[in-house]
């Protein structure tokens, strides 16, 4: 029978519950801040991370690309920002700043949006991964999150039961010797 490392089994556990707690944590963490407070992108630590979901900025960004989008103090033309209005995200770029209101517009469309104030902008894109959108919003998604939960819990449950079957294991092994012993004394 295959013996684990007892410190690499440890490690792994830890490793385990950090991951649920992570997934579990984020989860209820943007489902407050979308479904309480309206914030379509929660910005821990400065730092969002969204999904292209129209064509509005090809070819510089496609659907299904993911951003990742961090505040900034000040912003200028030519940052592509991610900015709230009403319960939608949009990512476009700065076209012109006037004072504190800023003017964006998609690369792909003719018409530049209406001026919005600059504390309605969430974060400029700091970088993009192209194509990794499906992948995050099925993570994001319920049946994802709890996947990856029930993955995670299976295997933190696997590894005490493998720990308890190397203990029954030995235990047997030095009950089978403690026999031999008796029938080796019996006989001298």
């Amino acid at each position: 029978m295959k013996q684990t490392n007892p410190k690499k089994r440890g490690v792994g556990r830890i490793l385990l519950i950090l991951l649920i707690g992570v997934v579990f944590g984020f989860g209820v963490y943007t489902w407050l801040s979308s479904s309480v407070i309206g914030n379509q992108m929660p910005m821990p630590f400065g730092v969002g991370i969204g999904v292209v979901v129209t064509g509005s900025m090809e070819p510089e960004l496609s659907i299904d690309d993911v951003i990742v989008v961090k505040s900034a103090p000040t912003y200028r033309v030519g940052d592509v920002v991610v900015y709230q209005q009403r319960n939608i995200l949009v990512v476009h770029k700065i076209i012109a700043v006037d004072g504190t209101s800023v003017t964006t517009q998609g690369t792909a469309n003719n018409v530049p949006d209406a001026p919005i104030h600059v504390s309605a902008i969430k974060g400029r894109v700091w970088f993009h991964i192209d194509g990794a959108g499906r992948v995050v919003t099925w993570l994001r998604s319920p049946i994802g999150s709890l996947i990856v939960l029930a993955f995670a819990a299976w295997m933190l449950v696997k590894s005490y039961a493998d720990e308890n079957r190397e203990a029954q294991a030995k235990r047997e092994a030095l009950e089978q010797i403690r026999r031999e012993i008796e029938e080796l004394k019996k006989k001298q």
